[in-house]
């Protein structure tokens, strides 16, 4: 690539994008080029590269490629996809559109407000879908790590573990999360989610994402713990999820759909640098 390549800051509850329209030029994005654009200090700075493409699937408005901050791709992401609809619906007047990814399609709507509500599908529960290493429980992982015991393993196109605990700030999720992401537990890694139960209908969550670290807000993140609460008894299919960036509304239907409301924010456009790109 020699030219400078346009861009869109985007964010979902400050977990933060940089968002790029590989649709009518196509783009070979490696490890190494996606390292240096999230680079917070030497390039644009974020958690992932959102790469709008071309869809696959005829259903599909868009193909939306996920890569992390470390240089790999991600299946699902809950906040961006709010991110990338709501830019998509804005560009073409709409108020809802379908999404491709890795992990599933989506169809996203406007909720009004700078507002977008994502169906997530429906969550898989098996271990074999999540993937785990081995045959167990997923409402009861064996796993412990200092103060983290027997957490829930869901998937919802992406794999989560996510530990209730009485206290989140008691947790020092930054050194415990990476250690948990690469348990040999988790053949494709983890997001690992810690939640504490408020009220029926309200969950604080924190979550270090594979792949990228500690960020403000985790949608896929969420919409794993509302089920794991769910699961558990612990909460009705429906509650508030506060992260540290804000809260998202997480739905887990009686259709099985688990659907995601929560606010995204273009913050500027720029271009990349070349030199970037390698």
């Amino acid at each position: 690539m020699s030219a400078a390549l346009p861009f869109l800051k985007m964010h979902g509850l400050g977990n933060d994008f940089v968002v790029i329209d590989g649709r009518a030029r196509a783009l070979a994005l490696g490890g190494a080029a996606a390292r240096a654009i999230a680079d917070r200090h030497r390039g644009v700075g974020c958690d992932q590269i959102l790469v709008i493409e071309p869809a696959k699937n005829s259903t599909a408005d868009a193909f939306m490629r996920i890569h992390n901050a470390d240089g790999s791709e991600a299946e699902a992401c809950g906040n961006g996809a709010r991110c990338i609809a709501a830019h998509l619906m804005w560009e073409d007047g709409r108020d809802s559109i379908t999404i491709e990814t890795l992990g599933g399609m989506l169809t996203a709507t406007s909720a009004g407000d700078h507002r977008v509500a994502v169906d997530m599908g429906a969550p898989h529960l098996e271990w074999r879908d999540i993937p785990l290493a081995r045959e167990c429980d997923t409402l009861h992982v064996p796993l412990v790590l200092g103060a983290l015991s027997d957490p829930v393993a869901t998937s919802m196109g992406n794999p989560h573990a996510t530990f209730f605990v009485p206290d989140v700030a008691a947790i020092d999720i930054a050194t415990l999360g990476p250690q948990l992401e690469h348990d040999a537990m988790f053949p494709a890694r983890a997001n690992i989610g810690v939640a504490q139960i408020l009220s029926r209908d309200r969950i604080r969550l924190r979550v270090w994402e594979r792949g990228d670290g500690l960020t403000l807000a985790c949608g896929s993140g969420a919409c794993a713990a509302l089920v794991g609460a769910a699961r558990r008894g612990l909460t009705e299919r429906r509650a508030e999820m506060i992260l540290d960036g804000g809260s998202l509304d997480i739905d887990w239907r009686d259709d099985g759909h688990v659907i995601m409301t929560g606010p995204v924010a273009t913050s500027f456009a720029g271009m990349i640098d070349p030199s970037l790109l390698g």
